[in-house]
């Protein structure tokens, strides 16, 4: 993806009240999900074979690998399975990986839809599938993921200094924020870490359209490689937990992915590395269903209600 997306992230401001208008940078025109070559990845092992560097994609049900890299291995292959991806719903052709492990996690037999290489950014995606049981964790500071094993607890940590924790909900495995809002309007927040860009669908897009005259046309390219048209705007801000996006750039659309949340009719945004990256630390623990989030330091934590 252009270098141009990734400084979108200067147009917000985490903040504890509100902030001044900043200033706007040209967007690029095509937009290819998930193809930046700098996008953190974690090493994975395929049965003996590795390690192969794959993006962590918490908006994604299945696991994906490259057409590239399973014909290299010799995969074998399995069924068409339906997979929904940001742009289309499609059947796609699937390899079955005997083994793959996630640095000390054990190994795990998955039947695997295949993409091109050049459409995926990376040897392969992880989805929900192989994280399910796990905490996610990316660490901006230093620029690296984790996947660690998490367990159901009765009580969560203390939250660290600057630390905000947000609860969520499980819809089809996804873990779901309902504790944000827009002005006083609920926003469904969905983390996904696949997309260098936050989505937002039409409810919300009904909700903003007064508000948002700035509007600019964009192409938006899957993994599966079928792009759609999305308008490119900024909405204001949004307070997820204890803490508020100013300026938030959201890219809107028809994306498959909300209507098989059970999003469709609802407000909702999928949060993407684009915003993500203004914090220092993002944890997304599965089993507890909870998100951490750990800001700037120099951005204090804004009072809810």
């Amino acid at each position: 993806m252009s270098p141009a997306l990734l400084r979108a992230a200067s147009l917000l401001a985490l903040s504890a009240q509100t902030a001044a208008p900043l200033p706007t940078e040209p967007v690029p025109d095509s937009i290819a999900l998930g193809a930046d070559a700098s996008r953190m990845t974690v090493p994975v092992q395929i049965a003996d074979a590795g390690p192969f560097r794959f993006v962590i994609d918490t908006g994604a049900e299945r696991t994906v690998i490259s057409r590239e890299l399973a014909a290299t291995l010799g995969l074998p292959a399995g069924r068409g399975v339906r997979v929904t991806a940001m742009t289309n719903v499609e059947i796609a052709p699937t390899v079955v990986i005997p083994r793959l492990r996630v640095g000390p996690l054990g190994g795990k037999r998955v039947e695997a839809p295949t993409f091109a290489a050049i459409n995926l950014g990376a040897a392969g995606m992880l989805g929900i599938d192989m994280l399910q049981d796990h905490a996610v964790t990316i660490d901006f500071d230093h620029d690296v993921m984790a996947v660690t094993p998490s367990t159901k607890r009765r009580r969560a940590p203390r939250a660290e200094p600057g630390e905000v924790i947000v609860r969520a909900r499980d819809m089809f495995g996804q873990l779901v924020v309902t504790d944000a809002y827009l002005g006083l309007r609920r926003v469904r927040v969905v983390i996904d870490t696949g997309s260098d860009v936050t989505m937002g669908n039409s409810a919300l897009r009904r909700v903003v359209a007064h508000r948002a005259p700035d509007v600019q046309q964009i192409s938006l390219r899957a993994v599966t490689g079928v792009s759609l048209v999305a308008e490119y705007r900024r909405i204001g801000a949004v307070r997820i937990g204890s803490t508020t996006i100013d300026n938030l750039p959201v890219a809107f659309a028809d994306a498959p992915p909300f209507a098989r949340f059970g999003l469709a009719e609802k407000p909702a945004l999928m949060l993407g590395m684009d915003v993500l990256r203004l914090f220092r630390r993002v944890t997304i623990d599965f089993p507890n269903r909870e998100l951490r989030l750990l800001l700037p330091k120099d951005v204090q934590q804004t009072r809810a209600g």
